[in-house]
């Protein structure tokens, strides 16, 4: 990890960019998967999962029986673990339920919204050497309790042509059956435009690789909404004089094995933390299964050393994590003035992993600096809000010369003549 003292303000722009791969090649790639899926359909799916999962598939779609056997393959204690997470998600995205209530603004005139469920929605679930069955509790539980009607699943098989019975099994509590042995921008093409096996849906939820993320930018461009930009993972933790050297290792190196791509980032504003930190990073590193993938993410990572905890936040705030810990005396206090980050962890038994996992709230987040102006999935991501309005004679008797002027001003004579036509009926 690059160690960065005192930095002056005028840098911290340039400290804030994410690693990156050339954007030019990136979209040339995505695009052309996106054009064979378009054209190819299925069969491009199938050349696709061959050349970037090294693996041949016949059958796309996932059957009944593999999805029903998959129970067999966890463990109880694993089992009784998932129900405990899946109840706190849920509790959480529940409350996240709100009645719209009927508002008159005018006399004779209410208005108000309804909440309406996306009919099909598609979940990117990332799998291979990791797969995240918890991104399947964090889209699949809020899709379910908003009521989407149809829910498809796409994630890249393994090495063996299968798909993780962990996945199968969430799937399977959460009464999905539609999934696909699909992965990377390919899958987000099949379900944006729909191919023989793979059906279109409405929009489209789930992280991924900078590959993933690109494809869902550019099928916004055809209108098919997404959930939000998540690309590699990261995390930034705020910490001074009094947090414990070896969480704060553990916090960075939770992200770091995410991915070669992932960026972790410690700000404080004690010196000898920060040496303490580098330390134990080094340390519990060299213990971790996948501290290959830990190390090249850290070779994108950041020790920084400013002045004080306030500077800190000021920092975290340019910089806009996904992830933000704050692990220091006066944590409450500092969180008041958070104005940029996807999800906040508190003190410093507050693991960023509590989130990933079992707390309650989501852990599709916004990346890459977009949580200036992304929020992360909650129930509301999986709903659209339909606005009513009722105008009785009266509302429209009292409003109707306020909307004629208007319409007026805007030379717009037809929208002036569906009121007076029914102020001169009275």
């Amino acid at each position: 990890m690059k160690i960065i003292p005192f930095p002056s303000r005028k840098t911290w722009q340039y400290l804030c960019q994410r690693p990156s791969i050339d954007r030019s090649k990136l979209e040339n790639v995505v695009r052309n998967i996106i054009d064979e899926v378009r054209s190819r359909g299925d069969n491009a799916l199938r050349d696709f999962t061959w050349k970037f999962d090294n693996v041949s598939i016949s059958e796309i779609r996932i059957p009944a029986s593999e999805i029903v056997e998959s129970e067999d393959m966890i463990s109880e204690d694993l089992k009784e673990a998932i129900t405990v997470a899946m109840g706190n998600i849920e509790k959480f995205h529940l409350s996240q339920l709100s009645p719209e209530s009927h508002i008159e603004t005018s006399p004779g005139i209410k208005c108000w919204r309804k909440n309406v469920a996306i009919e099909k929605v598609g979940l990117y679930i990332p799998g291979g050497s990791a797969p995240l069955f918890s991104t399947l509790l964090m889209l699949g539980i809020p899709a379910r309790i908003a009521g989407c009607r149809e829910i498809v699943i796409c994630t890249p098989p393994d090495l063996t042509g299968n798909i993780s019975p962990l996945i199968l099994y969430v799937a399977k509590l959460l009464d999905i059956d539609t999934i696909f042995k699909a992965g990377g921008a390919h899958a987000i093409a099949a379900m944006a435009y729909g191919t023989l096996t793979i059906p279109q849906v409405y929009k489209i939820f789930g992280p991924g690789n900078q590959y993933v993320t690109k494809a869902k930018e550019m099928i916004m461009l055809d209108g098919i909404p997404v959930d939000l930009p998540a690309g590699p993972s990261e995390v930034l933790v705020i910490a001074d004089k009094s947090a414990d050297p070896a969480f704060i290792a553990a916090d960075l190196l939770s992200q770091a094995e995410h991915g070669p791509d992932s960026q972790v980032v410690l700000v404080t504003n004690d010196q000898a933390l920060l040496t303490r930190v580098k330390e134990e990073t080094d340390k519990q590193l060299a213990q971790l299964p996948r501290g290959d993938i830990a190390t090249r993410a850290l070779e994108n990572s950041m020790l920084i050393l400013l002045d004080s905890v306030s500077e800190c936040l000021e920092f975290s705030n340019v910089y806009a994590p996904e992830h933000l810990i704050i692990n220091t005396s006066d944590y409450r206090s500092v969180s008041e003035k958070v104005i940029n980050a996807g999800s906040v962890f508190l003190g410093k038994y507050s693991c960023e992993s509590a989130g990933d996992y079992a707390s309650g709230t989501n852990h599709t987040l916004p990346t890459n600096g977009f949580a200036r102006n992304y929020s992360g999935v909650s129930t509301d991501s999986f709903m659209k809000k339909i606005t009513f309005q009722e105008l009785t004679q009266k509302g429209i008797m009292q409003l109707g010369p306020v909307i004629m002027q208007m319409a007026d001003a805007e030379n717009l004579q037809a929208h002036k003549n569906a009121v007076s036509v029914r102020i001169k009926d009275q």
